[in-house]
């Protein structure tokens, strides 16, 4: 009877040995967890010097996929940029021809009268100031530069130029100075202590007015006796994507030197959407015939007095719009350069990116495939 009832309780409760083996059970797993929190507070010191240097983490593939997608969307909105440069300078290209085209009236009237004048005097004694030689030992250099950069290497030239002439003239022994009209060249010879008479801004498009002051100051100094000559520097326009720096003696005046043999006007066109230059041939203009009996009310002498500052006018007028065409085809030319190179460089990195995001879909495919035949 005591046996059945033992047996009659067993389904209700484990047994005597059960209850044993579940207390030590949970006594083992109390002290295993004990012993892994005690040592998680207090690490135990390692010698550092037998530790394995850690390996550099390798690169993660979206980190990079996003970092090419950062730079093909600076290098496209760089790409936007220099194109709108491009089409301002063009627009600027002309309107400077356009500028030199309604200037071109004048300057020939003003030639005819000039050559007139000459020829009427031909045979006397022209005591001018302007047309004086005097010995060089001083010379103002009145240098034209670009106010900004961007241009290709149109600053570098007109500089290189200069300094080649300035060396030259030292080394002769002459006392030289400076009028500069452009930032650029100001700045650079500035921090080389090259005494600077005036500076004057380069206008974004050239007036009389402007030629006006600069030819004031010019002759100012010339006639004041603190230069023997004035030499111009400047750029003259060959093409779209050429330029030459070039010299010439301004003040004083050779009656010879004023026949000139012509000029040349260039006009921006557009053909099949390409930019190109079209020259237009300008034959020089006639004397103007005046009548042996005709009467001045002025002397011819001093009618040309005063007519050759005007030429000297339009000299400095002719030369600042021919550098300032130069300057802009060379800021076109640079900038179609910048573009070009921003479109293959995009072209570049597009093909990197879609090569590493198809390297990244082939590793997650692999991966899958792996974990699949694992299972």
């Amino acid at each position: 009877l005591r046996r059945s009832s033992v047996t009659q309780r067993d389904p209700l409760g484990p047994t005597p040995t059960v209850r044993t083996t579940m207390l030590r059970a949970f006594t083992l797993a109390t002290l295993v967890a004990a012993a892994a929190a005690f040592n998680g507070a207090m690490p135990i010191a390692r010698p550092t010097a037998a530790r394995p240097a850690r390996a550099p983490a390798s690169p993660v593939m979206g980190e990079n996929i996003l970092e090419l997608r950062n730079r093909i969307g600076s290098i496209k909105n760089t790409k936007k940029i220099t194109s709108a440069m491009k089409l301002v300078a063009a627009a600027k290209v002309r309107r400077a021809q356009d500028a030199v085209i309604r200037s071109r009236p004048f300057s020939e009237n003003l030639e005819k009268v000039l050559g007139g004048l000459i020829a009427r005097l031909k045979n006397e004694a022209l005591d001018f100031p302007l047309l004086q030689e005097r010995e060089a030992k001083s010379v103002l250099l009145v240098v034209v530069s670009g106010e900004r950069g961007l241009c290709g290497g149109y600053n570098a030239q007109i500089i290189k130029k200069t300094t080649l002439r300035l060396n030259e003239l030292k080394a002769q022994g002459v006392d030289v100075k400076m009028l500069t009209i452009g930032k650029k060249a100001n700045n650079w010879f500035k921090r080389r202590g090259v005494p600077i008479v005036k500076y004057f801004e380069t206008p974004n498009a050239p007036t009389s007015e402007f030629a006006s002051e600069v030819s004031d100051e010019v002759l100012n100094t010339f006639l004041s006796g603190e230069c023997d000559r004035v030499e111009l520097l400047y750029t003259s326009f060959v093409s779209m994507i050429a330029s030459t720096p070039a010299v010439r003696t301004l003040v004083p005046l050779s009656p010879q030197g004023l026949e000139t043999d012509g000029d040349e006007i260039f006009k921006l066109t557009t053909k099949e959407g390409k930019f190109g230059v079209e020259r237009e041939k300008v034959a020089r203009a006639d004397a103007k015939e005046f009548q042996p009996d005709m009467i001045f009310e002025q002397a011819p002498a001093q009618l040309l007095n005063a007519i050759l500052p005007l030429y000297i006018n339009g000299q400095i007028l002719r030369t600042v719009q021919e550098s300032l065409a130069s300057e802009l085809a060379a800021r076109m030319s640079a900038m179609q350069a910048a573009s070009d190179n921003a479109g293959e460089l995009g072209k570049a990195l597009t093909l990197k990116m879609n090569r590493a995001r198809q390297a990244a879909v082939t590793q997650e495919l692999l991966e899958i495939v792996a974990g699949a035949n694992a299972v």
